[in-house]
């Protein structure tokens, strides 16, 4: 252990005697000056490293013990620029936010040399293509009709839209470029549940309304849901569909605060709040608990709302909940014009970790689990199916297309649109792009209209590669992508069609009773339309998906 006294603090031990010797040579040798200078600073470093208590590391070794810090703060950068590899997803790969950036600015997105993926890994997806391939179609006709029968001002909606990002979340300059985009390419763009704020109403492009368990926009002071405020906001005619979260697939069943101290005037007047209190987002929210009560809230907002369409957005949890939710339908002849499913690979600007990595369960089993109760109920034709998570290329839409969305969001697709390069730094204020910040100087280098035209770009060269993936599939719009278009390697030797690998319900299944999925019938017998609680006497252990031989015609 003494060996090892000497070497620890060599460092600050050289730095204190050079400063301490070069002190009476400084008159007439200049050129000691900065050097002297540097030890005596590194000196001051190393006496206060071995000061403090909170650091172990750099009390035992003085000076040089910095370093460490220095790099874990480095790190990030380092890795992304220089060792990351093309393919690395974290949790964007270099190549997916390549091909966003490529997009956006309207530069060629080809690649040469053939792909580098490896297409003999279990887990490779692909769509299988024509022999007779169709005429490229008109990406402006993809588009589809959202409102159910209960419906007075159904809604032609974009397949390919911005999903919910709050005001407060990004910075002022990041929603106005949003929306200036959404609007010349017509497109929605989701407010999320920070509530409509002057940005959003700048340019005028078409709005999602989200309503969180805060009631942001439409809350008494004493934070419940204001019909009148509600009212007045929703029947603006740049509203167009009105959403209730409830859940957030990157941290479903969790709550939020946004610090006083962050809560300023404008943040304030948009979500209803005072000026410097916590602004708290509940886990629940206050308007209803039973899914017999969330469906008559959706009522009542689309009636409030003069008839816009009226859904829901969460992700998936406990499977009988949301059949609880389809049986109240049955029960109520209540039902949502739209419900979109947001998986938990999806993105947020804080999150705990335990939450982001281990609750929720991801899009794609979420999408098919939904999709396949409306099926199971012969209400598939009466509302439509959005879906969000990890979306940024045409076969990524493509993807879920085919297993059930009618269109897909996209978030951090169009964050990196407008400038974002995933320095994961959100929740510190200090995004380096003036994208995810509060701050007025960072939020300065993002100019608007240079942005929104990216917003504009990447969205119509986006929906243009999938009218060439549709015309090489023999399809002429995205509503005909089926689950027999989408082929998955299972093996080094065997690829199946998802009309193979999931489970599809036939149309009326859980109604009549015979219900060839152990699974779906178990979680029909134990949803309750009357309680968010499974039905007394089933026990909640689950079985997974079993994957078996199709189901239903491809």
């Amino acid at each position: 252990m003494k060996a090892s006294l000497p070497s620890r603090y060599a460092c600050l031990a050289g730095c204190l005697l050079f400063a301490c010797i070069s002190l009476p040579f400084l008159a007439s040798h200049a050129w000691l000056w900065p050097f002297t200078l540097i030890c005596a600073l590194l000196s001051l470093v190393g006496l206060n490293d071995l000061r403090q208590s909170h650091h172990a590391v750099r009390r035992n070794y003085p000076i040089v013990g910095n370093i460490r810090y220095l790099i874990e703060t480095i790190r990030p950068e380092i890795r992304q620029y220089l060792l990351e590899g093309d393919d690395d997803k974290l949790p964007f790969s270099r190549a997916q936010r390549s091909l966003v950036y490529a997009r956006a600015k309207n530069e060629s997105a080809e690649k040469a040399f053939g792909t580098l993926n490896d297409v003999y890994r279990p887990g490779f997806e692909f769509i299988s293509h024509s022999m007779l391939p169709a005429d490229t179609p008109d990406p402006a006709s993809f588009r589809i009709a959202i409102g159910g029968p209960q419906c007075r001002q159904p809604y032609s909606a974009s397949i390919f839209n911005i999903s919910a990002m709050s005001f407060g979340a990004l910075s002022a300059n990041a929603i106005a470029a949003l929306n200036q985009g959404a609007k010349r390419g017509r497109f929605a763009h989701d407010t999320g549940e920070g509530s409509i704020s002057p940005y959003h109403r700048e340019h005028g492009g078409d709005l999602i309304w989200e309503i969180g368990s805060g009631y942001f926009g439409c809350r008494t002071a004493a934070g419940r849901f204001d019909p009148e405020r509600f009212a007045e906001q929703a029947r603006d005619p740049q509203v167009k569909m009105i959403e209730i979260k409830l859940s957030q697939g990157a941290k479903p069943g969790h709550g939020g605060i946004l610090p006083g101290h962050k809560v300023s005037s404008e943040i304030a007047a948009t979500r209803g709040v005072e000026v410097g209190e916590d602004c708290i987002s509940p886990a629940a929210h206050s308007a209803f608990r039973t899914p017999v009560e969330l469906l008559q809230f959706i009522a009542q907002l689309r009636e409030l709302s003069g008839g816009k369409p009226v859904g829901f957005k969460f992700c998936l949890g406990h499977p009988w909940e949301f059949m609880g939710i389809a049986k109240a339908m049955l029960v109520t002849g209540i039902v949502p014009d739209f419900i979109v499913v947001d998986g938990k690979e999806g993105g947020t600007g804080a999150a705990p970790r335990e939450f982001s990595d281990n609750i929720g369960v991801p899009m794609r089993e979420g999408l098919m689990f939904v999709h396949n109760t409306l099926v199971g109920l012969n209400l598939r034709d009466k509302v439509r199916i959005g879906a969000g998570g990890k979306i940024v290329s045409a076969f990524d839409i493509a993807s879920v297309l085919a297993i059930g969305a009618d269109w897909v969001n996209s978030a951090r697709g169009f964050m990196f649109a407008i400038g974002c390069i995933q320095s994961q730094s959100c929740h510190t204020n200090k995004c380096p792009t003036g994208v995810a910040t509060q701050d007025p100087l960072r939020q300065r280098a993002l100019v608007v209209p240079d942005k929104a035209e990216r917003v504009y770009s990447f969205h119509r060269n986006t929906l243009h590669a999938l009218a060439e993936m549709l015309a090489a599939a023999g399809l002429e719009h995205p509503s005909q992508l089926k689950p027999k278009h989408l082929v998955r390697r299972t093996s080094a030797s065997e690829i199946c069609l998802f009309s193979q690998l999931h489970v599809f319900l036939k149309p009326g299944e859980l109604l009549n009773g015979s219900i060839d999925s152990e699974f779906y019938a178990r979680m029909w017998r134990m949803a309750r339309s009357d309680s968010f609680e499974p039905e007394p006497g089933e026990a909640p252990a689950i079985k997974p998906v079993l994957r078996h031989k199709e189901t239903t015609p491809a």
